[in-house]
């Protein structure tokens, strides 16, 4: 062989790309791969299933002829290849589908199944409509209760307030001792600095938090006139009944 003249336009012309001929191989070989299932194909022997199959289809694909003896009958009768049956033409064109049933499973089999697939699609949305609602249901339950958390530790708040504007005002009518044990505040729960976090120590057992603030509430209007709410001492019961807005939190939202 001659050796090749590296300044020809041949070789220069050529494409060197890195990885071009891995490419080109890989190409090579799936064109090989389906010529080779192409001839397999054509080789295979038809089963004998496939072979009724397509003589069946070939049979339901022609149209009807004379020597059909219904056909003939129709015609005799005025009936023309591709008008609809009936005295008025309301009737069908094609003939009624043949549903050929090929498997070996009873009558009535495909029905079943199809009843089952529907049941079992219900049941399958009836458990994500259960679960759906379980989820809302859960939700709203979480929503209230953290209100009602809220609310009562607003409350509470509220409450040591009052204790300890009560304190003070007792205190500066020299009243040495509570009208209640529980109208002051405990001597430890003056130097807490977490109360919101601390479970109320000076609530009894008998008496809610909410039935306490509005007792304290009543006795530090009629005892000192004042409003907790307001944050105001008022000069009588005259003064506190026309110039406070009311008496609950409520009422002064």
């Amino acid at each position: 062989d001659e050796e090749e003249d590296y300044m020809s336009d041949l070789f220069i012309k050529q494409d060197v790309r890195p990885g071009l001929p891995m490419v080109r191989r890989m190409k090579k070989a799936i064109q090989k791969e389906e010529k080779q299932k192409e001839a397999n194909e054509k080789n295979r022997q038809k089963s004998i299933k496939e072979e009724e199959k397509e003589r069946r289809d070939l049979v339901l694909k022609s149209a009807l002829g004379n020597e059909n003896k219904g056909f003939a009958l129709l015609q005799k009768m005025g009936y023309k290849s591709g008008q609809a049956l009936g005295k008025s033409g309301e009737g069908i064109v094609e003939p009624i589908p043949l549903n050929i049933k090929t498997g070996l499973s009873g009558l009535g089999h495909e029905e079943l199944k199809k009843r089952k697939a529907e049941e079992k699609l219900e049941n399958y949305r009836q458990k994500l409509c259960m679960k759906k609602q379980a989820t809302e249901q859960a939700a709203d339950q979480f929503r209230v209760r953290f209100k009602n958390k809220q609310e009562e530790r607003k409350m509470e708040g509220d409450l040591r307030k009052s204790q300890r504007a009560c304190q003070q005002l007792d205190m500066q009518k020299d009243i040495g001792v509570p009208k209640e044990t529980w109208f002051w505040l405990e001597p430890e729960e003056e130097d807490n600095k977490d109360e919101e976090d601390k479970e109320d120590e000076c609530t009894s057992s008998d008496i809610s938090v909410s039935e306490k603030l509005h007792i304290l509430t009543a006795y530090l209007r009629e005892e000192h006139f004042y409003c907790i709410w307001c944050g105001t001492t008022y000069e009588d019961s005259e003064d506190l009944s026309s110039n406070c807005p009311g008496d609950s939190a409520a009422d002064h939202d």
